[in-house]
């Protein structure tokens, strides 16, 4: 499940502007690769929508099934906003939907049925075709 904690309003390449939601997953423990002690976060996305900003606001707060997953794009750089260290960062985060359950067809493989199975009241009389 993600969470819609806010949105943003951007510019197209052609001027015009539209709104993203900005979606947050679940809570997440990490291990820092410096001191070794593990800290919470939680994963955050932009999704574009064709909502006005009146539907942006009201939807704050909203749950949706889906994940933050991380994503491999062309490299790019970024500034720690804590450390004003700059990186360089070959990921991205993006907002996936869950996968709809599939259903399964039946498996009639290596099913033969045993004349033993059926019901032996005398009403019907099953030949077995050979």
């Amino acid at each position: 499940m993600v969470t819609i904690i806010n949105y943003k309003e951007r510019q197209t390449e052609e001027g015009k502007s539209f709104f993203v939601l900005e979606v947050q997953g679940g809570i997440e423990m990490v291990q820092s690769q410096t001191t070794g002690k593990f800290y919470a976060t939680a994963r955050k996305a932009f999704v574009p929508s064709t909502f006005d900003e009146m539907t942006c606001k009201a939807l704050i707060g909203t749950q949706m099934a889906g994940a933050i997953v991380k994503e491999e794009c062309d490299a790019y750089e970024y500034v720690d906003q804590g450390t004003g260290e700059m990186v360089v960062l070959t990921h991205r985060y993006a907002y996936a939907q869950e996968q709809a359950a599939t259903v399964q067809k039946p498996v009639y493989e290596n099913f033969t049925p045993s004349i033993e199975a059926f019901s032996k009241n005398g009403k019907h009389h099953f030949e077995p075709v050979n």
